[in-house]
């Protein structure tokens, strides 16, 4: 697959995008585009991630707040966590164990805690860890390495576009996994009608904080490499949603509530026939 590090070459990758860090450094990003794989990725990586990540608006890695974007991905996030619990449930009745890798605050693992399921979680941010330690009984670890034993169901929300070392990762994820257990990997998919409609806009390039840039297909390579399988592949509505309203104040520096409903809800009717929705959940297993 592409590597992050190696000089790029206009003969190996294509240039398609330049995109701007809005959130933090208001640098300038490239992305390339790996025609085999069906993906794209982020240039030039920054030797140093972590001050990209040092932001109140980041909020994965924060507590409450009180904007209407933050009420908005609440809201979201809520919604969400029932489905997320359904899927698991649907996927692998009888699983009991969930390893979250990624597991900022922490709030997903204190929801399926109270739906009698036994957490673990990873997290490398110390803030973010520290306040999801105190939901969770100090469960969360810095690294799965730290980890020794095997789970029914792994999940990333929102996880592997940010991972330097991918192949890496699923390795370590397969030896993680149970026999009879599931990963549920979501990403943003760079395929979807709201990430074409806004382009460089598109809030969830999120450069330079993600890396890589998935397809479907591009999903299906990486984890089929390691023995695993795409069994299912689902949609997160809401998502197109919360983009398209941070794409909104990219694009025009005003947080326009009505395009952003409007976009996104045209992202998902679209996706409908074409499966391609802003962010897609993919039920991987042996």
């Amino acid at each position: 697959m592409p590597d992050l590090y190696s000089p790029l070459s206009e003969n190996l990758l294509k240039k398609v995008l330049s995109v701007k860090d809005y959130l933090v450094s208001q640098e300038d990003f490239d992305l390339y585009y790996d025609e085999d794989w069906d993906m794209m990725l982020t240039y030039p990586v920054p030797k140093d991630l972590a001050p990209y990540y040092q932001s109140e608006n980041y909020k994965p890695h924060q507590p409450k707040k009180k904007t209407v974007f933050d009420y908005v991905y609440r809201f979201i996030r809520q919604r969400n966590y029932a489905y997320k619990r359904n899927l698991i449930k649907a996927f692998h009745p009888k699983a009991q164990s969930v390893l979250d890798y990624g597991t900022a605050t922490g709030e997903f693992l204190a929801y399926l805690s109270q739906n009698t399921f036994e957490v673990s979680g990873v997290e490398p941010n110390n803030k973010a860890r520290q306040y999801a330690n105190k939901l969770l009984e100090n469960n969360v670890r810095v690294s799965i390495d730290e980890i020794d034993k095997k789970f029914d169901v792994i999940t990333l929300w929102h996880v592997l576009e940010h991972i330097k070392n991918l192949e890496e990762l699923v390795v370590k994820l397969r030896q993680h996994l149970k026999p009879d257990g599931i990963i549920l990997v979501a990403v943003p998919n760079f395929k979807s009608y709201d990430a074409r409609y806004y382009k460089k806009y598109w809030g969830a390039y999120d450069v330079p904080r993600h890396l890589w840039h998935f397809s479907p297909l591009a999903i299906e390579k990486l984890f089929y490499k390691h023995g695993l399988t795409v069994l299912a592949q689902k949609p997160l509505f809401f998502d197109s949603f919360y983009v398209s309203l941070l794409s909104e104040q990219y694009k025009t520096g005003h947080k326009r509530l009505l395009p952003a409903f409007w976009t996104g809800l045209k992202s998902n009717i679209k996706a409908r026939r074409s499966g391609q929705y802003s962010s897609l959940i993919y039920v991987i297993g042996r």
